[in-house]
C-alpha cells in the first residue's frame, strides 16, 4: 500500500495536475485504490485537489527531501549489516 501511495505521488508530481482515471490506466490500479491513495496523500497535506487534478502543496518537497534522507539512511545501515562474502560461514 505504501509503495502505490508514494507512486500516485510521483505522478502527481511529474505531470500535475492529474486525475483518478489517468492515474489508473498508466498504474493498473481501480480506480477506488487511486482514490484511496489520493486521499491518504492529501490528509497528509503531501497534494491538494484541482478543477483539473491532484496538484503537489508546499510540503510536498520537503516531505520528499525527508523520505529520500531517511531511505539513504536505511540503505546505508542495511549495507553496514551485511556480512562481507570472503568470510566463508562453517557448516
Amino acid at each position: 500500500m505504501l509503495e502505490r501511495h508514494l507512486q500516485v505521488l510521483k505522478m502527481v508530481i511529474e505531470n500535475e495536475p492529474i486525475g483518478i482515471v489517468k492515474m489508473s490506466n498508466e498504474t493498473g490500479y481501480p480506480h477506488h485504490k487511486v482514490r484511496y491513495s489520493l486521499r491518504v496523500l492529501e490528509e497528509e497535506n503531501l497534494i491538494e485537489p484541482s478543477s483539473q487534478g491532484a496538484i503537489t502543496t508546499e510540503r510536498t518537497a520537503e516531505f520528499v527531501d525527508e523520505l529520500d534522507e531517511k531511505l539513504d539512511d536505511i540503505v546505508g545501515k542495511l549495507d553496514e549489516m551485511k556480512i562481507d562474502d570472503a568470510v566463508e560461514v562453517e557448516s
